[in-house]
């Protein structure tokens, strides 16, 4: 099992997905990862009776920090097994909580158990990409809460996000060509020349961070509708 109490001590190094970049790494200074706990046991109502599927993998930021770590700084149960899709459908009914990409999700939506899968109770969390409206009406339809979330290995990685609980909450906020990131904030923000621009406790940089992902702001909500051509980070590393 994971040595949360050490790494919540010394800090931990994680490297990035690479989905919105090149491939990087990123220290997690023991002050960034406690800050990122209280904000993700918050926002997804996370308890030390909470039992937490975790099938990302835990070298990502997703993997260890959206709900691993969290759930185990307040003695949850937490249980990390490699990504199966079939697996999935089976078992995920036994957890309150999990956390998966949108690959993630296409795959369990192709299994034939999942057009049947009842996942009342079951709170989802999704992100590390966008996540299109198709994946949240599939999963509110068979009874889940579905978080869409925006984080970075940068800030968060719980930053920005959207519960969903029925598809008739998503009708409304459909919006062709765009996904949605939220109207729940974790961190300040602005939009700059159509950058979204954040600063947060929950984020390895002291001063705002550039993320190079377009946005807009429609009902309260941000949008995503793709990438900069920025190659650098605007911003230095925290010191010490």
């Amino acid at each position: 099992m994971i040595d949360f109490n050490s790494i919540l001590q010394q800090g931990v190094t994680i490297r990035s997905s690479g989905t919105s970049g090149q491939a990087r790494e990123y220290f997690q200074s023991p002050q960034k990862l406690k800050a990122a706990n209280r904000v993700a046991i918050d926002a997804q109502e996370l308890t030390s009776k909470s039992r937490i599927y975790t099938c990302c993998k835990i070298t990502h930021a997703g993997g260890l920090l959206a709900q691993t770590l969290p759930a185990l700084s307040i003695g949850a149960t937490v249980d990390v097994v490699p990504f199966n899709a079939y697996d999935f459908v089976r078992t995920v009914k036994n957890y309150t909580h999990t956390h998966i990409t949108p690959l993630h999700a296409k795959a369990i939506m192709m299994t034939k158990g999942f057009h049947t899968l009842d996942l009342t109770g079951l709170w989802v969390t999704c992100g590390a990409d966008p996540v299109t409206w198709d994946i949240i009406d599939s999963f509110v339809s068979r009874g889940a809460v579905m978080m869409v979330n925006w984080g970075m290995s940068e800030i968060g990685p719980i930053a920005i996000n959207r519960v969903f609980k029925n598809k008739e909450e998503t009708n409304y906020l459909k919006i062709n060509l765009a996904t949605i990131l939220g109207n729940r904030f974790y961190c300040e923000w602005k939009i700059e020349n159509d950058e979204l621009v954040v600063k947060s406790d929950t984020c390895i940089y002291d001063d705002w961070y550039y993320t190079k992902d377009k946005v807009f702001l429609d009902q309260e909500h941000l949008y995503y509708t793709g990438r900069t051509n920025k190659e650098i980070d605007l911003c230095l590393p925290k010191k010490g």
